[in-house]
């Protein structure tokens, strides 16, 4: 049985942890991830959700399958579970985290691999390997400090606190925060807006943040014309300059544009 789905309406796709209510992380999970992922990049879809069926995102790690495996396993394990995180980090399009329930753990650190997460306010977000005598190995910690500081990721990583979707709006985790049943609503209007954008404009932001991520001001300096400069002969941008050139001309605010990918 399949764990987690892809599937899609148009130009949006979704990726469904599928296994209510804990949606666990385990083996299955993993594979089931890596092969929805692959799906969505085969796609044409424009922007992609990660969402969860049940009341809950994901439990995070099934412990319970681990306690006859040694180490060779885990680390195995821990691996593919990276590499399926960083193949939906990779991907060209956007990407959406909708959070309801729980998000602990391999879940939580599932929902920062994306772009943009939209939490429930009464979601529960947690680093709960600390509970384990482990910390966080598939991106948490660092993707914390990223997004809300050192001092914060430590406080989260080594405490194993709660953070509610009230507070992940607050501290720039979660860049929606709404009432826990508009989550699945707002999560697809924020899709269906992606999904009519400059697509290949969104591809180049992405690149030049994860540059940033990794090296900082200086690294994504380096590499800005190179990753931008072909958006100029684009269709999308070449509308665009038409559409804001006839504005000026006006003497009003550039309209929104419906773009086309291309």
């Amino acid at each position: 049985m399949k764990t987690i789905r892809f599937d899609r309406d148009g130009a949006v796709g979704r990726i469904v942890l599928a296994n209510p209510p804990q949606n666990y992380l385990d083996r299955q999970f993993c594979e089931c991830l890596a092969v929805a992922v692959h799906e969505a990049s085969e796609s044409d879809i424009r922007v992609l959700i990660v969402c969860a069926e049940g009341p809950h995102f994901s439990f995070g790690g099934e412990v319970r399958h681990w306690l006859d495996k040694d180490v060779n396993w885990f680390r195995t394990f821990v691996a593919e579970v990276n590499q399926s995180y960083r193949a939906l980090e990779a991907l060209r399009i956007p990407t959406i985290a909708a959070v309801q329930g729980l998000a602990f753990g391999g879940g939580f650190e599932l929902a920062l691999n994306c772009d943009f997460i939209v939490a429930a306010e009464n979601a529960v977000f947690r680093c709960v390997e600390v509970t384990t005598g482990m910390l966080p190995i598939a991106g948490a910690l660092q993707r914390l400090a990223e997004r809300a500081g050192r001092a914060r990721a430590s406080r989260w990583a080594m405490l194993g606190e709660p953070i509610s979707g009230t507070t992940a709006g607050e501290l720039g985790i979660a860049s929606h925060v709404v009432a826990e049943a508009e989550v699945a609503t707002v999560a697809r209007a924020l899709a269906q807006k992606l999904a009519m954008g400059p697509t290949r404009s969104y591809a180049a932001t992405r690149t030049l943040l994860k540059a940033w991520s990794a090296g900082g001001v200086q690294a994504a300096d380096a590499m800005m014309l190179d990753v931008t400069m072909d958006l100029f002969n684009s269709e999308d941008c070449r509308r665009g300059f038409v559409s804001t050139a006839k504005a000026f001309d006006l003497g009003v605010e550039p309209p929104e544009m419906v773009f086309h990918g291309r």
